[in-house]
């Protein structure tokens, strides 16, 4: 147990008040357009915490969002974003190497070479939420800078970090925030992990992270990855932690902003898997293995956000011509248990399946 670090009971007892009142189901902020604010509020409107991934949105993306959402429901939100790392720029040789790599696939696009800013500023995304206090704010592959954690607080806005180790869960409870997403290697979409190479990545399953941490940490414990399903999360809140977040779950949701191909790489089975990759963003992230991901094993790939930048004119073209080879569906290890349903209907069965 962390016992030396003084643990803020105020805040502690507010957010499990928050988390008692709601279905503990934290739908996931996945980022990329699969979050719009229909999506949200119907997560949130049936009791459970519907999460906005904003970690790419501009600004004025982040406040229309905000404003539409709190059209649709004045339920507990959830808004997410990067921490992005430092970026090293490549050499020219590098640059294009990597956009040489591109021109060489069957599918054809017109690549640039990234130029500065790589990623939107946190300070300038962060401007809308203090202007709407959307209940909770959170942060993948880092911690945010003290002040915004304070300033979050000072709004009465509750901070949670990914954590996929002991040692990062550490940090965060540390540095004052409020709750841990305890990501494990089952998850969907980009590895948590605050060393951007993932680094001596333990890769522990959510059950093994979830267990080290409750009862290794203070804090809250929210359990992500792998789980889809009511008996999943009865086993998870057996286990001590206050909720779970699911995002494959939700992505063949009527109203998510999955499209249509996504879908049926999803809900085909056909005998595809999950993998871990880079070749899309740079940075190791979990979806459904296709003939893009086999291609690019070995070539130069950009470091993240970069190498994002580059391929996102070979997606958007893939994606036009509905071509799922060359685009990057994001899911987990299990995503073959997904169901496309209403909101409402999957959380009423979720539900029904925690309490049998």
């Amino acid at each position: 147990m962390i016992t030396h670090l003084k643990l803020n009971k105020y805040y502690y007892m507010k957010f499990i008040n928050l988390i008692k009142n709601c279905i503990p189901i934290i739908q996931a902020p996945m980022a990329g357009g699969y979050t719009p604010p229909k999506l949200v509020a119907a997560v949130s409107n049936t009791g459970a915490i519907g999460s906005f991934g904003f970690s790419y949105s501009n600004p004025n993306k982040i406040n229309d969002d905000l404003i539409e959402v709190r059209k649709l429901t004045n339920k507990v939100i959830n808004s997410n974003f990067f921490i992005f790392p430092e970026t090293k720029i490549p050499s020219h040789n590098e640059l294009e190497e990597a956009i040489d790599v591109l021109k060489s696939l069957p599918l054809n696009a017109k690549y640039t070479i990234p130029s500065k800013p790589f990623f939107p500023s946190l300070d300038q995304q962060l401007e809308p939420i203090w202007k709407h206090k959307p209940q909770l704010l959170t942060f993948h592959f880092g911690l945010p800078p003290k002040y915004v954690i304070e300033k979050a607080h000072s709004n009465g806005i509750f901070v949670g970090v990914t954590a996929t180790c002991f040692e990062e869960a550490y940090e965060i409870e540390k540095s004052g925030s409020d709750f841990v997403v305890a990501q494990g290697i089952e998850a969907g979409g980009h590895r948590g992990t605050f060393n951007s190479k993932a680094i001596q990545d333990k890769k522990l399953s959510t059950f093994e992270l979830s267990k080290i941490l409750v009862k290794q940490c203070s804090i809250p414990i929210i359990s992500a990855g792998g789980i889809m399903n009511g008996e999943d999360i009865r086993t998870f809140i057996n286990e001590g932690v206050v909720a779970v977040q699911m995002g494959t779950a939700f992505l063949c949701c009527h109203e998510a902003g999955t499209n249509k191909v996504h879908r049926q790489y999803i809900l085909n089975k056909k005998e595809r898997n999950s993998v871990f990759t880079k070749n899309f963003s740079g940075r190791y992230a979990r979806g459904i293995d296709n003939e893009f991901i086999s291609l690019m094993d070995g070539k130069v790939v950009l470091p993240f956000p970069l190498q994002n930048t580059l391929t996102a004119p070979l997606r958007k073209e893939a994606s036009k011509i509905e071509n799922g080879e060359y685009q990057s569906f994001w899911a987990g290890k299990e995503f073959k248990k997904a169901r496309s349903l209403p909101v409402d209907i999957l959380i009423n069965e979720l539900k029904s399946e925690m309490n049998n």
